[in-house]
């Protein structure tokens, strides 16, 4: 009974939301199109900012592992200041951090960090530091506002980030990131990254006898695209028990309790409308991966959603995977965080 009430209760959430939208004079097809246009423009420049770059790095030999055994806390009054790249010449003070890497010049309420571009679009070099990498010209601003990072040895976690980027002086994003995890296996987390343009991207998830999964873009305070997968079990033994695609003031929906897969157009359900899901036998049921569908317009003419998105469809799949994973907030911004706070405490 509590399954059935959340999954009625995400389905209403979006039909009231969708109700709320303005041009309702569009066909289902001109809405598909006109929001399909939309998502791939975004998509296209997202894919040529250096934001997306800096996302996606995923250096090999980086050290995965330097944070393994941490149990302890760090927050953002333990390392607040503005520091300077400028690898130290000391004794070695910690396995990982052999020696220092940033000089403190000044005292901040934030944590301010001027490094190289090289050591952020390529994290081997800041793990693997080259001492002579100190002549490079520090262009590279981050600025984190919050940061608290949490482990027990019951691998009970809470992890909270909010830092703005800058490459030579011009804002290229800002992160957001919130988890709180049980024994390192329930619990929820939320990775949310803002473009200048106003684009933001958002992965959320949530685990436990219901799990969920959230892929999302907004263009300032409207969505332009989102989906959102929820279902039991794990690996190839998950069931999933709601599916709902929302293409601008378009909602695809599929769960348990209803018959068919059901299409909405500014909330109102489309009756002489269809779709189909195809998942291309893969268990990891979503745009982002393999799932395709095929919609059926008032005037039977059919489609695969695939078609209208296409330009857009590997950078969704990309920032999913990268989103979902923040290679580069362990990789970069934690191990900066780590290093200050091993040389310092």
């Amino acid at each position: 009974m509590r399954k059935n009430i959340i999954i009625t209760a995400v389905i209403l959430a979006v039909i009231s939301w969708q109700c709320s939208k303005v041009d309702q004079s569009l066909s289902l097809k001109e809405s598909i199109e006109e929001s399909a246009a939309k998502i791939n423009t975004a998509f296209d420049k997202i894919a040529a900012s250096e934001g997306y770059q800096m996302l996606s790095v995923t250096d090999d030999g980086a050290k995965s592992d330097f944070a393994e055994g941490f149990r302890d806390s760090i927050n953002l009054d333990l390392i607040t200041g503005i520091y300077d790249f400028k690898p130290g010449t000391g004794k070695p003070r910690n396995l990982f951090f052999p020696f220092t890497l940033f000089l403190k010049t000044s005292t901040s309420e934030e944590l301010i960090v001027n490094l190289p571009e090289k050591l952020v679009f390529h994290p081997r070099n800041l793990h693997f530091c080259n001492r002579a990498d100190s002549a490079l010209k520090n262009n590279f601003k981050i600025i984190a506002t919050d940061y608290h990072l949490y482990y027990n040895r019951w691998n009970n976690s809470e992890y909270k980030l909010d830092t703005d980027f800058f490459l030579d002086s011009k804002q290229i994003g800002n992160l957001k990131m919130f988890s709180t995890w049980k024994s390192g296996a329930e619990g929820s987390y939320s990775n949310n990254f803002t473009f200048p343009e106003g684009y933001t991207v958002i992965r959320n998830g949530e685990t436990g006898d219901t799990i969920k999964l959230i892929f999302a873009l907004a263009l300032d305070k409207d969505t332009l695209l989102r989906e959102t997968v929820m279902f039991y079990g794990e690996g190839f033994k998950r069931k999933e028990k709601l599916y709902i695609l929302s293409i601008g003031n378009v909602d695809i929906m599929r769960g348990t309790g209803i018959d068919s897969i059901q299409v909405y157009l500014d909330g109102v359900l489309q009756t002489n409308a269809g779709a189909k899901i195809i998942d291309e036998q893969d268990y990891n049921s979503s745009i982002c991966n393999k799932r395709d569908i095929q919609l059926t317009f008032d005037d039977g003419t059919t489609a695969k959603l695939s078609e209208f998105i296409s330009p857009a469809r590997e950078t969704i799949r990309s920032l999913s995977k990268v989103m979902g994973e923040m290679y580069f907030s362990k990789q970069v911004v934690d191990y900066i965080a780590f290093s200050i706070y091993y040389n310092n405490h």
